[in-house]
């Protein structure tokens, strides 16, 4: 089974130009749900002077469908998300950190080493509090200020957020810069030295910046990851990252596994239609490919 975390309704969202309304939003997620994902990243715990497409966070969780099986993650960068976020009733809390202190401090301005202790702490609290916590690692394949960022860089950083209690990680190709063999070799380090899925499970997420974010995905596939973050539509972005595009397709990877015979339990057809949707509602042509030729 693929398990496909939709992040459209955050990392998808919050670099549009276009804002959705919270009732925008929530339709957005609706659709979502009635195509069959079941993991939504929904909000962002952000301040929303910082990044206004991620307003109103709090209003979209006290509206979003509840169904069982349908588990709803927020983002967290700091305590005071963290606060906001168990009062939203928010399923699973992630927090993001990236491995180049460059981009760490354009972003969250504090060091890699000063995120780490952030956000072990904020991991720590929400755990005692009873929320689970997934960790996210940026630019764990490449920065675009910095360069090539050390495998071992990413691995100590895991290291510390799951002693913190994180129970998963997600290694993130913030700008697009990874290939297929690099993919290949961070999984098997990576399992090397945390153990299997049953142990610590990883996801991964993709940007198509250079047109591999498909090509990554069956790369990871291969090396074992059944855990992979999509957008619909090719939503996404990043504020903080120059000529960041989309990530990876939610309806195009849906395809693709459908095609290899590997369910995901999403309907392309109706995921497709919410594609569409989402394109006409951030009134801009969006890069999927599926939503243009049809299932």
């Amino acid at each position: 089974m693929i398990h496909i975390t939709e992040v459209g309704p955050r990392d998808g969202l919050q670099n549009e130009r276009k804002h959705l309304t919270v009732a925008g939003k929530v339709e957005m997620i609706q659709r979502l749900v009635d195509a069959g994902l079941r993991y939504i990243e929904a909000v962002s715990f952000v301040n929303p002077k910082v990044v206004p497409q991620m307003a109103g966070a709090e209003d979209v969780m006290a509206a979003v469908p509840r169904r069982e099986g349908v588990t709803y993650a927020g983002l967290v960068l700091s305590r005071s998300g963290l606060e906001r976020a168990l009062r939203s009733g928010i399923d699973v809390i992630h927090i993001a950190l990236a491995t180049s202190d460059t981009f760490n401090l354009r972003n969250a301005r504090r060091t890699v080493e000063q995120g780490l202790e952030e956000l072990a702490a904020v991991a720590r609290d929400a755990v005692a509090a009873g929320t689970p916590v997934v960790g996210y690692l940026a630019t764990a394949f490449g920065c675009p200020f910095e360069g090539e960022v050390p495998l071992h860089r990413v691995l100590s950083a895991a290291d510390v957020l799951l002693e913190a209690g994180c129970r998963g990680m997600v290694l993130c190709d913030t700008v697009g810069v990874a290939h297929p063999r690099q993919v290949q070799a961070f999984v098997e380090a990576f399992r090397s030295r945390f153990g299997p899925d049953d142990q610590v499970p990883l996801g991964l997420h993709f940007h198509n910046t250079r047109g591999l974010g498909l090509a990554n995905v069956y790369a990871g596939y291969l090396a074992g990851v059944r855990r992979f973050d999509a957008s619909v539509g090719g939503l996404g972005g990043c504020p903080f990252a120059p000529k960041a595009v989309g990530n990876v397709c939610t309806e195009d990877m849906v395809n693709l596994f459908d095609q290899m015979g590997e369910p995901t339990g999403v309907d392309l057809s109706r995921l497709v239609e919410t594609a569409r949707w989402v394109e006409a509602q951030v009134e801009r042509r969006l890069d999927g490919m599926m939503m243009k030729v049809g299932v």
